[in-house]
């Protein structure tokens, strides 16, 4: 709510910049005109600019997504820059004046064209107020952006973006009720508001020297989310209230009995319901643009698939959830694909190396997926779809409109169904009956439902819960770690680890990994660092090699290898399912670790 503040502060107090001179007397001329014909246009003029504004910024956020591994370091040198600005105007004056001369230009041709008193000058007057004022308040956008752009484009930054436009529009408000008398006391103003620049530049340089030493304890963080999440969730709930549902990109988890540790619920069949005759019609299928590739297909579209029956998965290939269902969707699609069916695989990243396309291939690779893959790095399909799930599943008839939706993994027999019901409708008399049969294994069998009773777990300092080594999580600096015996959920770090927004990076060998858990399965997500050396490990569980409990990725003695960036199931245990404490202990440094699940 400060940031809120601030920002429309700095909207606010932007008025009394020394380019917003030039503008202002055409602006106190226009207070005793009609507001329909004068004021109204030149605010929605002022509206444009802000709104192009916007755009960028959202381009930008897409672009610090893709570039996530060095957001911090281009976000500090932005805030630098910034803070220079703001500490020498002959600095800001170069860097706000191409923008300025075109404001200058569009004020002067609003005022040869007044003599007609057009709405259209109006708005042309507003667009160039937008351009003076906008350069202007660069730092102050700058703030604002930067921060937001650790994170992307989000409801936090358009919001932030509002917040500044009604502090500028309230500005222009007052300049347009009180006209010229205001102006004088502006100009006194300016020599005070230079000093306040001035001071602010000094405070964000300090800042940064704060954050480059990793002295810092999140001020990023701060600045980018500012406890946004219960306000954007608060939004979803608003926009569906039908449903309760996760956060926005969120992976979706099992459903539990009881308070399992704040679990997703997914979403149930009642008995008997796939006996309907007839799937409601949920609206059109939105268009297929935007991703950056395709794999295992040419690029494909909505008005290409009228005719066939669509079956769109949103998965990312670290999430264990989406792992787990893709066997049923592969089947599916070799069962089908001659009667008529067409199914995507969106992938829509999580991590920052889930954006690396060749990751990807190799991901399809050893999961032996065959079917389309749209490679959604800027979650532009996402965005069309409004989905907010991994796993999502959307079912397409053959008139290109969306008759089911399903989230989560899970209740694959109506999943099957409801695609040979929606065969039938395009025609195909003779469609496949029965259920396909999947005996998946490894990290794609199956989860124990009943015995999961931790929580997906993330390890980034930004969605990090229940960390229990002393002192608690030191963000974006090197620290020496310690644990204990933590408690059930509880999980801590040991050696020298640098925590990071999404990560955690090893810094010398021999640190280490506590949980306390209780499921059959236990995975991790981790990768072999920048220098993609492989990260030899070994784990126990309570304090014992794994023996037969040993998942996948490890041998009976507990030892492996961590040469990709991917999930790596390390225990499955064998016997009862009860409180255990694991360990994993790096014997190389370098690894970087994400996110535990369970299964």
């Amino acid at each position: 709510m400060i940031l809120f503040l601030l920002a429309y502060l700095g909207g606010v107090l932007t008025i009394v910049s020394p380019c917003i001179l030039p503008v202002l007397p055409f602006v106190f001329a226009r207070a005793d005109r009609p507001f329909v014909r004068s004021g109204l246009p030149m605010l929605v003029g002022m509206a444009i600019t802000f709104a192009l504004i916007a755009t960028l910024a959202a381009v930008g956020g897409g672009w610090a997504v893709q570039a996530n591994e060095y957001g911090r370091y281009a976000a500090i040198v932005l805030l630098a820059a910034f803070g220079l600005i703001l500490l020498f105007p002959a600095l800001a004056d170069m860097a706000t004046r191409p923008l300025v001369q075109l404001g200058a230009r569009l004020s002067e041709t609003a005022q040869q064209r007044e003599g007609g008193g057009s709405v259209w000058t109006s708005v042309l007057l507003g667009i160039a107020t937008g351009l003076l004022w906008a350069p202007c308040a660069g730092p102050v956008l700058g703030l604002i952006l930067t921060g937001a752009a650790l994170q992307g484009a989000s409801v936090h930054t358009t919001l932030l973006l509002v917040a500044y436009a009604l502090g500028a529009a309230t500005s222009l408000a007052l300049a347009l009720l009180v006209g010229g008398r205001i102006f004088a006391a502006m100009k006194r103003s300016l020599g005070v508001g230079e000093w306040i620049r001035r001071g602010l530049g000094v405070a964000v340089l300090a800042a940064v020297v704060v954050i480059a030493l990793g002295l810092d304890t999140g001020f990023l963080t701060q600045v980018s989310v500012a406890s946004t999440t219960s306000l954007e969730q608060g939004l979803l709930d608003k926009l569906h209230p039908q449903q309760a549902k996760p956060q926005p990109q969120q992976s979706m988890s099992l459903v539990m009995s009881g308070d399992q540790g704040g679990m997703m619920m997914m979403k149930n069949t009642k008995p008997g319901e796939m006996a309907k005759p007839a799937l409601p019609v949920l609206g059109p299928m939105p268009p297929l643009d935007g991703a950056e590739t395709w794999l295992n297909s040419p690029p494909l579209t909505a008005a290409s698939l009228k005719g066939k029956v669509v079956l769109i998965d949103f998965w990312t290939y670290s999430c264990i959830n989406c792992l787990r269902s893709i066997p049923y969707i592969e089947a599916w699609w070799e069962k089908y694909k001659d009667q008529g069916l067409v199914v995507i695989g969106v992938h829509a990243p999580e991590f920052a190396f889930e954006h690396d396309v060749d990751n990807v291939k190799k991901a399809i690779a050893n999961l032996k997926i065959t079917y389309p893959v749209a490679v959604d790095n800027n979650f532009a399909i996402w965005r069309a779809f409004d989905n907010e799930y991994w796993p999502a599943h959307y079912f397409v008839d053959a008139q290109g409109r969306i008759r089911h939706e399903h989230f989560g993994e899970g209740n694959y027999d109506e999943s099957e169904r409801i695609i040979q019901q929606l065969l039938a409708e395009a025609g195909d008399k003779h469609v496949a009956g029965g259920l396909v049969a999947v005996n998946a294994s490894g990290a794609e069998a199956a989860a124990d439902t009943h015995d999961v009773k931790s929580p997906e777990t993330y390890i980034g300092y930004f969605r990090a819960d229940n960390f229990a080594s002393p002192g608690g999580e030191v963000h974006d600096a090197s620290h020496d770690y310690s644990v204990t015996n933590p408690a059930l959920n509880q999980w801590g770090l040991s050696g020298d680890w640098t925590v990071q927004m999404q990560r955690a990076v090893l810094n010398q060998k021999d640190g280490g990994i506590v949980y306390r858990f209780h499921a059959r399965d236990l995975h991790l997500v981790l990768g072999p660092g920048k220098s993609d050396k492989p990260v030899r490990f070994r784990v126990t569980i309570d304090g014992a090699a794994p023996g037969v409990s040993h998942g996948v990725d490890v041998d009976a003695a507990g030892n492996g290898t961590v040469t990709g960036q991917r999930l790596y199931q390390l225990v499955r245990q064998s016997g009862s399912i009860e409180d255990r404490t694991f360990e994993i202990q790096f014997l190389d440094p370098g690894v970087e670790a994400y996110a535990f699940t369970f299964g």
